[in-house]
């Protein structure tokens, strides 16, 4: 019959184009480790006398436990104050307002320069304050920070002497985590955030592709922002978008490995969801928005490239769904394949899409944490897990992003949570309830019959695999229905 044959054939071309996206992670682990010792040096250093003035922008909306904190934070930089001037960029409807009017009263009074700017509407969400801020600011330099940041007093200097040459349009901080040990979410989430950044971020820079500011913790020459067009607010991620039009426009991007900015990590399941959600339409829209110029785009076709697997690699999800529907079906009609045909064919393909994640993390917590990596690897599986539990809520986001679907900017709630046990339940700020986490339990207890089957089947070897979609759909679903009670 044809069918099975169609449907094995499916199944392994879906294996494949996974297999692609893992071979492009271990590209990544062979760039960082081949250009790990560029580390970048600024032009020259500015004299005390020649720093020039920076504008801190802080863009809000309904962020009542961590504003304080945030602007306190802010000005506790080492910067000379009359070249620093701070922005509170709030969009706010609840007691956040009268939160930060009160913090910027009792700061200007230490004698800082800093402003309150409200907006009665969220035109344009966070690009859209950004993009009103720089009409009042005053500062050459615009340093952006998410309300969840903390950052160091030193930070500020390490940047700014980068933009001693005229070339550079952007300079990245790593970002760190205050509360990675709180639970074991807050770990896997650590984990992906530090892929990202040890191991991407510093293999594209230092190699020479684009990368892109992440929304906080980067720091702007205000001259770049206006040349590649200024904020735009058509996609969810506001600053790739801007990081690529930057970028296609000539300006040279900086990111700094040992620069680090403290962040919270979201504790909820659905706001982690949510903020997944969010990045992952965003990357999608950009990537419908800018592929087709950067393919023409006068630039080296490593970078081509590169772009290409960075603004696509969330298409991963549509067919990791898909794979997750097929499993159940491969193992009925496959009753003629023994152990040989898995050896052959499904072994390397799981391998190829498994075995590269693995080692592109375990690669950045070696290096974000060379003494303690060893004691993180354990949460591994359960990374592995939850990436493919998420697989449902992110594929919306792509089609979602496909089509062209608009939605508005939603931002991730913040509790103001940094230590273990610190209790968030009776805060008020909670992620928008939806009907995913049922669908997710149902793949959960799909693959519990997919288990059974390969287990009556002798489908052994294939079992490990199995347990991992089993263990990511109950998991991510569960915890989100338990969470949002």
């Amino acid at each position: 019959m044809w069918y099975p044959n169609l449907l094995i054939g499916i199944y392994l071309a879906i294996l494949c184009c996974l297999a692609v996206y893992g071979f492009h992670r271990t590209i990544l682990v062979y760039l960082y480790y081949r250009h790990k010792q560029n580390r970048p040096e600024p032009k020259r250093r500015f004299t005390e006398e020649e720093l020039p003035a920076v504008t801190v922008q802080l863009p809000l909306f309904n962020e009542m436990y961590v504003a304080d904190r945030l602007v306190e934070a802010v000005a506790a930089l080492d910067y000379p104050r009359d070249r620093l001037e701070i922005q509170v960029l709030d969009d706010s409807t609840d007691e956040t307002q009268g939160i930060c009017r009160k913090k910027v009263d009792e700061v200007r009074r230490r004698g800082f320069n800093i402003q309150y700017i409200h907006r009665d509407d969220r035109t344009g969400f966070k690009a859209g304050a950004l993009e009103n801020g720089l009409k009042h600011a005053t500062g050459e330099y615009a340093l952006v920070f998410d309300a969840d940041f903390m950052p160091l007093p030193g930070m500020l200097r390490e940047m700014i002497h980068f933009f001693s040459d005229e070339k550079v349009g952007m300079v990245q901080a790593r970002w760190g985590h205050v509360n990675r040990d709180f639970s074991r979410l807050t770990e896997v989430e650590a984990i992906m955030l530090d892929g990202h950044f040890a191991i991407e971020h510093t293999a594209r820079h230092r190699s020479g592709r684009f990368f892109n500011f992440n929304g906080t913790a980067g720091m702007w020459r205000v001259a770049t922002i206006s040349d590649a067009g200024g904020w735009q607010h058509d996609t969810l991620t506001e600053d790739m978008d801007l990081s690529y039009r930057a970028q296609l426009k000539g300006w040279e991007f900086v990111y700094l490995f040992d620069t680090v900015s403290p962040a919270e990590l979201p504790v909820e399941m659905n706001s982690f969801k949510s903020q997944q959600f969010r990045w992952a339409k965003g990357s999608i829209q950009v990537a419908m928005k800018l592929l087709p110029t950067i393919m023409r785009a006068k630039v080296p076709l490593r970078v081509k490239i590169e772009s290409f697997f960075h603004l696509t690699n969330n298409f991963a999800y549509p067919l990791l769904l898909l794979l997750s529907l097929l499993l159940l079906p491969n193992l009925l009609v496959r009753t003629n394949h023994g152990v040989r045909e898995v050896l052959l064919l499904d072994l390397p393909l799981f391998l190829g899409t498994t075995m590269s994640v693995i080692s592109f993390y375990i690669v950045a917590q070696r290096e974000v944490l060379p003494r303690g990596w060893r004691e993180r690897i354990k949460y591994l599986p359960l990374m592995l897990s939850v990436g493919i539990g998420l697989c449902i809520n992110q594929t919306r986001a792509v089609v979602e992003g496909v089509v062209g679907k608009e939605s508005e900017f939603v931002r991730t709630p913040k509790h103001g949570v940094s230590a273990r046990g610190e209790n968030w339940t009776a805060k008020k700020y909670r992620a928008v309830k939806s009907l995913v986490p049922f669908f997710e339990i149902f793949m959960g207890l799909y693959f519990a019959v997919t288990l059974a089957v390969a287990f009556r089947g002798g489908h052994f070897i294939s079992m490990p695999f199995l347990l991992l979609f089993l263990v990511g759909y109950l998991y991510v679903g569960s915890l989100s229905v338990y969470q949002r009670r």
